[in-house]
């Protein structure tokens, strides 16, 4: 198999660059400064035991590849950027090419399947970042990450199984599950929080607001009739595999939507997260007014450009208590 790593930021570009650091076949698909940066110096990898720079190819689009039939795709854009990036691989890939979802969310899988026929959702357990070209860092040691794997909807097969084993190799915890959803939507709960830590952090306060979108969270979900991996399987599974440590010179990055403020990006993922949420509140009758407003906030702040942690957990519970 040959990794086209479509967007290589800090998932796309850790799972990569460990991948071809393992002897793996990979190719980074990359945008602006950080493609430039790849291109001209390579990619470093910094982790706390130290950095590696690696000589990964990488390109600016899918049309700049020659695919084969042996390709597997792994999408790892945020989830407003899937759109753009399946019109871009239905124009470049050949009919048939495998898409595994390295992504936050439950509905990029779904987005997917309209297009291509063999689509692949993977549970990413990862404290990784991403904040200048060039440059991603994994905060575990000596595991970065978990990367369990199923097909969508649901079932294995070989091709599943084999991609797993690659992840294995590369360094990384991964196991095929046909029950892959399950575990995804309580990755989803998980992240309901990455607005918090982006609009005003998750200190103090920000432990009312946490409770608030999961218990809405959970509401939702229940009320739609979905099947959720329990807390207590989610914590046996990472139990110890994660080891969060320090790296030396930088600063202990946040949440991908924290990140996504830091870069200035202008945009951020909370419509797949908590509109996920919403949605589902909205299709089955259970209030869901915190993920709305932190929905609302963080997409605001992505837009005027504004740095992460520019609102007080207070602030923000005044508004959704109507003080």
């Amino acid at each position: 198999m040959r990794f086209i790593v479509f967007g290589a930021g800090a998932i796309g570009g850790v799972v990569g660059g460990r991948l071809s650091q393992a002897g793996e076949d990979v190719v980074l698909i990359a945008r602006g400064p950080h493609h430039d940066a790849i291109r001209d110096v390579g990619l470093t990898v910094e982790c706390p035991t130290g950095s590696v720079t690696l000589p990964v190819p990488v390109v600016d689009h899918p049309s700049r590849i020659t695919f084969t039939d042996d390709d597997v795709v792994l999408l790892a854009v945020k989830g407003q950027h899937t759109a753009d990036a399946i019109a871009a691989l239905d124009a470049a890939a050949p009919e048939g090419v495998p898409v595994v979802s390295l992504q936050n969310g439950v509905e990029n899988e779904r987005r997917l399947l309209r297009t291509f026929a063999d689509v692949y959702p993977v549970c990413v357990m990862m404290p990784a970042a991403h904040l200048d070209p060039g440059a991603v860092q994994a905060s575990s040691t000596p595991v970065e990450g978990i990367l369990d794997i199923g097909r969508h909807p649901d079932g294995i097969d070989d091709r599943a199984e084999a991609i797993a084993a690659a992840f294995r190799r590369a360094g990384f915890d991964s196991v095929a599950r046909p029950d892959i959803a399950r575990w995804k939507r309580r990755k989803l709960l998980l992240n309901l929080a990455n607005a918090i830590d982006a609009v005003c952090g998750l200190e103090g306060a920000g432990l009312d607001l946490y409770l608030r979108v999961q218990d809405e969270g959970v509401r939702a979900l229940d009320a739609a009739g979905l099947d959720v991996a329990t807390k207590e399987e989610d914590d046996a599974r990472r139990d110890g595999v994660l080891h969060i440590e320090p790296i030396d010179g930088r600063e202990r990055a946040g949440s991908s939507g924290w990140q996504s403020l830091r870069r200035e990006s202008g945009s951020v993922e909370t419509d797949d997260l908590n509109g996920e949420i919403v949605l589902l509140g909205r299709l089955y009758g259970v209030p869901t007014p915190a993920n709305a407003l932190l929905q609302r906030l963080a997409k605001q702040c992505a837009r005027e450009h504004r740095p992460p942690g520019s609102m007080t957990p207070e602030s923000v519970l005044a508004m959704l208590d109507g003080a």
